[in-house]
């Protein structure tokens, strides 16, 4: 009897559907003008509008929804008005939250265009039906949208967006049929003859894509990154083949036209195979090559290994640090010697005041330890100051002798970025 006589305070709720069967739904702001006619004509108390994009799919993915549930138990209003059912709820954790608040006594109300649900066993009940049936729905939707995948790539169909070298066919009596770009397509293939014939490496096909041809994707007009290059070296859809779901082991022969051959295909395999073996599989840690970049271009620094003969003894090993080019194939930045980068680093230490430096408390963590090391190893009690340890001089042994984490750690801690030009180290602040 109480709850009739509350007064009842709305909050007008609007959420624009995401749901391809309900693109013709109203919009947002047309949901919220229809229930504002209804508001003025039934005398409702509005207290607030909240308008949501989010989905109701899933439970917890409305953050305006979140924000209504959480007033209503502060008591900020009592009600809720909107569209239809479910625009509150297509998940069973929403509409138990709904539910929930009625049994509380904290929502006594939620007014639709059609229909009005009160905290009354029968209305609560009919109200988790429709909520329920939006649900069942959805699950019905994901069920079928599965089904008509598996019946495309059964029949050779390619259901996702065409891959480089290849546009989607427009007519609706021939979804998902790939047919060859005339512009790309060539150029997808002169991709792989060049790495299958001439050895051509990413990094190469890289330049020659972006500086030689200005080529660009057909759906972004973007330039392809140097992953995007190798993504495509490894799709087996430009034979013909295709795998879906991703690493689901189901392979499907396409119904496509393909730009290369399968030979083709295998032959780029062993080169790109071997080239990932040098850049990823025992790719080397060089320690300045993440810290530093190029003074001239801004693209990164990269470090190649040489191994020279000697006379007498084992081949000597050299690293050299130069610009990757990423940015400007034309650099002219130049290759530097580590022996000689580790001399230029060694020179800015000098001018640096480690008193105010973030590494100074590292180093003399690690004199300490060692002190303690020899203290034990040699029995001896005379003690050592710390204060009497060079610090410059401790850092310019960790750029010489250290790890490649001592010596990444040490460079980065150094004020200002690190840069190589021209076979020149500087500290730009």
């Amino acid at each position: 009897m109480q709850e009739t006589k509350t007064k009842l305070k709305y909050c007008l709720y609007a959420r624009k559907s995401t749901e391809s069967d309900e693109r013709q739904a109203l919009s947002i702001e047309s949901q919220v003008k229809e229930m504002l006619q209804i508001a003025e004509k039934e005398e409702l108390d509005i207290v607030d509008i909240r308008r949501e994009s989010k989905s109701a799919k899933d439970s917890n993915n409305r953050p305006v929804f979140k924000e209504l549930l959480e007033d209503i138990s502060s008591g900020r209003f009592n009600a809720i008005l909107t569209w239809a059912p479910d625009r509150l709820s297509r998940n069973a954790g929403d509409l138990g939250s709904l539910v929930d608040l009625m049994d509380q006594k904290q929502l006594l109300g939620i007014r639709t265009y059609s229909q009005t649900f009160s905290n009354s066993p029968n209305e609560k009940f009919l109200l988790m039906i429709l909520c329920s049936q939006a649900k069942l729905e959805n699950d019905n939707r994901g069920i079928n949208v599965k089904r008509g995948l598996r019946t495309r790539v059964e029949m050779g169909l390619w259901p996702g967006p065409a891959p480089t070298g290849y546009l989607k066919e427009k007519r609706t009596d021939r979804k998902c049929q790939c047919l060859i770009d005339p512009d790309r397509a060539p150029v997808i293939k002169q991709m792989f003859e060049k790495v299958a014939y001439e050895k051509w490496s990413g990094r190469k096909i890289y330049h020659w894509l972006k500086f030689d041809l200005n080529f660009r994707t057909a759906a972004g007009k973007k330039h392809l990154s140097l992953g995007n290059i190798y993504r495509i070296l490894e799709n087996h859809f430009y034979y013909g083949s295709f795998e879906y779901p991703k690493k689901s082991s189901n392979w499907y022969q396409g119904k496509h036209e393909p730009i290369i051959t399968k030979e083709l295909f295998d032959q780029v395999q062993e080169q790109v195979k071997d080239s990932k073996l040098i850049r990823t599989g025992d790719a080397k840690e060089f320690a300045f090559t993440k810290i530093m970049k190029c003074g001239l271009c801004s693209s990164g620094i990269s470090a190649t290994e040489k191994w020279k003969k000697q006379k007498n003894g084992p081949p000597k090993r050299h690293v050299y640090y130069g610009c990757t080019k990423a940015k400007d194939k034309h650099c002219k930045c130049g290759y530097i010697s580590e022996r000689e980068l580790i001399k230029q680093l060694k020179d800015h230490i000098d001018t640096l005041n480690f008193k105010q430096h973030p590494m100074k408390d590292k180093i003399k963590d690690e004199v300490k330890r060692f002190k303690k090391f020899q203290k034990m190893l040699l029995n001896t009690t005379t003690p050592v100051s710390v204060e009497d340890i060079d610090i410059q001089n401790y850092a310019k042994f960790l750029l010489q002798e250290g790890s490649v984490e001592e010596q990444r750690e040490l460079v980065g801690c150094l004020r200002g970025e690190v840069v190589l030009e021209k076979k020149k180290v500087f500290m730009k602040n």
